[in-house]
């Protein structure tokens, strides 16, 4: 096998310098690179990923953490994440913690057995005081979506709180008064938030919150087809629905049409997310826009920032929440129940 002495030998170039063209760390001129990579495949050279890990003390590999592997909701937040580090030369590790502990704590310590410069954590079932002791460890790491205060330069956040207000808001502009919400499973920080944020709300339009008007979903189109029926099944009127994701809107919306309801003449609807499949729900989805793919190379630009020294990077930790209108609101005058 070739070596990197040989490298270095036909490209007319100093150890370092291949090196430097290996590792991207360092600003090579074009003309040097191009020389020290023709070198390389003329005598096919291939980097020792572990010799390499243990002279620079890298691994230039980043370990994910998310909930699941599956949906439109992580698949943009991983590809965003993905994308930026490919762009810086980086390479991802990506494990699934299916918001149980046991499986969270599992998968994080499989990505730091793998030698991982970085940690980027989505992560819902480990305490904070966990979190705040994982950071006191020569562990690096990030969160998306959730805010641990000891920790807060770690966090990367939406106001969830906000998005639940602004959900509900949409529908009480309408004139739409009897309304029902689906919100996701309530020990999670952001389901909880948004549900406080739709409270708010409420309260400040003078409504009388009634706890039969809440059905807590799973974040998946089942739990707003079963929201459906369940607030059906309370026998008490309403013209607006909230859904705290758009998955569980869109199985509200199939569940309201076999009910024989008609969206939006009979029933508004809002989302949440403003994932790929609220542009093509019937009718298109009203929302609330969760920059997630954003907020996913935010926490790439973090890593590359503190761990790789890139200082020029400007970083936000806290994002905001924004109403995407669409087709499936109208106002309380155009609903016939």
């Amino acid at each position: 096998m070739a070596t990197i002495y040989e490298v270095s030998k036909l490209a007319g170039v100093s150890l370092a310098t291949v090196s430097r063209v290996m590792n991207k760390n360092t600003p090579v001129r074009e003309s040097t690179r191009k020389k020290v990579e023709a070198a390389m495949a003329e005598l096919g050279y291939r980097p020792n990923s572990i010799a390499q890990s243990l002279a620079s003390s890298r691994s230039n590999s980043i370990g994910i953490l998310v909930s699941e592997l599956h949906g439109p909701f992580y698949g943009a937040m991983i590809s965003s994440i993905e994308a930026e580090f490919r762009t810086a030369g980086k390479h991802v590790i990506i494990a699934a913690g299916h918001s149980e502990e046991a499986t969270e704590r599992d998968g994080i310590e499989f990505l730091i057995s793998r030698n991982c410069d970085a940690l980027i954590l989505h992560v819902e079932a480990v305490s904070d005081d966990y979190l705040v002791q994982l950071s006191k460890q020569d562990i690096p790491f990030v969160l998306i979506n959730r805010q641990v205060p000891a920790i807060e330069g770690h966090c990367i956040s939406l106001n969830n709180k906000l998005g639940g207000y602004l959900a509900t808001q949409v529908l009480l502009k309408q004139g739409h008064r009897e309304l029902g919400y689906i919100s996701g499973p309530l020990w999670k920080a952001d389901a909880q938030d948004r549900y406080r944020g739709h409270k708010l709300a409420l309260q400040e339009a003078g409504i009388d919150w009634d706890e039969r008007r809440l059905f807590e979903g799973d974040f998946h189109e089942s739990g707003g087809s079963d929201g459906i029926k369940y607030l059906l099944g309370q026998g008490l009127a309403f013209t607006g629905l909230i859904c705290a994701n758009d998955e569980m809107a869109s199985g509200a919306m199939t569940e309201a049409r076999e009910q024989g309801l008609s969206i939006p003449q009979q029933l508004s609807i809002i989302g949440f997310d403003n994932v790929m499949l609220s542009h093509y729900t019937y009718p298109k989805l009203t929302t609330i826009d969760y920059p997630i793919a954003a907020m996913g190379q935010m926490a790439a630009r973090w890593v590359l920032k503190h761990i790789y020294q890139q200082q020029s990077l400007q970083l936000q930790l806290v994002f905001e929440p924004k109403v995407i209108e669409r087709d499936s609101c109208v106002s309380q005058s155009s609903t016939a129940r």
